[in-house]
């Protein structure tokens, strides 16, 4: 029995929320902070980057440090009830965007049938503040003429999609090496004192994926806050990578270097001002690193219209084990479920 009370107490402690055995999605409910009484829900989904690994370690931050409610939500398999991010066509528990008061989303290529993709469609046209990360330029590839065709990011209605024409850039190439030449955060010029950037260095932000291509100048509303600064390898310590000949050409990768994390005021129709903080960085092996996890969690505030709850230094400790697995087209851990992670986070 006192073995049992201690474990109830430490649950309580870490503000974690058991679900019904076969619930195919976590939350984690704060208990005390700024965060408290707002609902972050995030959706992921990637094949490649881990967010399935990252983003419950940063519910779990919110949640401890900063008395958020979070909800977190996986891409699925039908059949075995694991998570699988090959599952491009189900992420159970999107009606929880019913009632968020921010999506986090980090997703690629998903193909969700129309009663899954309305709770996304309707957060966005609402107005209610969303973060994307990395792949979610290119979060949705909805295919045989769906009703929400629009947020696919190749389609006829809108440029872009959800990506370019909510986040502020879809899917255009691979600027960095990829796989072997990470990114650096450095601030953009002016962007030094947005409340975001709060205690957070040049340098401080690190990803070991590489940066990715954007259009230049980025859409209306848009202010990139910190550019991507291409290192020779996959080290935060590397230098800045070397210039390169191409057809007679020096080129430089680094001249102009690439946006990697913007804000967004986007004008929806009846007058409504949507904020949106968008990154092209965002491995789970990022995450390990303070600054990364503070960027985001800055986010967060801000995007809440918190920014004057955003102390000198966020408090972004690891809440419990956070061992991430290098990033990989499909590489990531098989036969984890839902309540696996509710057991590990026990």
């Amino acid at each position: 029995m006192q073995i049992v009370a201690m474990l109830l107490s430490f649950l309580v402690t870490i503000g974690f929320t058991s679900a019904t055995d076969g619930q195919a999605w976590l939350k984690y409910q704060g208990k005390k902070g700024p965060g408290l009484g707002k609902h972050v829900v995030f959706v992921t989904g990637d094949e490649e980057y881990r967010s399935e690994e990252g983003m419950p370690q940063l519910a779990r931050i919110l949640a401890e440090h900063h008395g958020f409610r979070c909800t977190v939500l996986f891409s699925i398999n039908r059949e075995t009830g694991e998570i699988d991010p090959g599952t491009l066509d189900n992420i159970p528990g999107l009606e929880s965007l019913d009632e968020a008061d921010l999506m986090v989303i980090f997703t690629r290529f998903r193909d969700l049938p129309d009663d899954q993709m309305k709770h996304i469609v309707d957060f966005v046209d609402s107005g209610k503040p969303v973060i994307g990360l990395r792949t979610s330029t290119h979060a949705f590839d909805l295919r045989n003429n769906k009703k929400y065709l629009r947020f696919s990011w190749r389609n006829p209605e809108w440029d872009g999609g959800f990506g370019r024409q909510v986040l502020g850039e879809t899917w255009i190439d691979h600027h960095g090496g990829h796989g072997w030449q990470s990114g650096r955060g450095i601030a953009a010029p002016g962007a030094e004192g947005h409340p975001i950037l709060r205690g957070i260095a040049d340098g401080d932000v690190w990803d070991p994926s590489d940066v990715y291509t954007v259009r230049l100048p980025l859409p209306a509303g848009c202010k990139p806050l910190l550019l991507g600064q291409v290192l020779a390898g996959m080290s935060p310590d590397d230098p800045p990578c070397d210039s390169e000949e191409r057809d007679g050409k020096t080129f430089d990768k680094n001249d102009p270097m690439m946006p990697v994390a913007w804000v967004r005021t986007r004008k929806l129709e009846g007058g409504k001002k949507q904020r949106v903080f968008s990154t092209t960085m965002g491995t789970s092996q990022g995450f390990a690193r303070p600054g990364t996890r503070r960027l985001l969690v800055n986010a967060c505030f801000w995007t809440l219209g918190l920014e004057d709850k955003i102390p000198a230094r966020s408090k972004v400790d690891l809440v419990g084990e956070y061992d991430p697995t290098p990033f990989g087209y499909l590489k990531h851990r098989k036969g984890v479920t839902p309540q696996d992670l509710q057991r590990q986070a026990q």
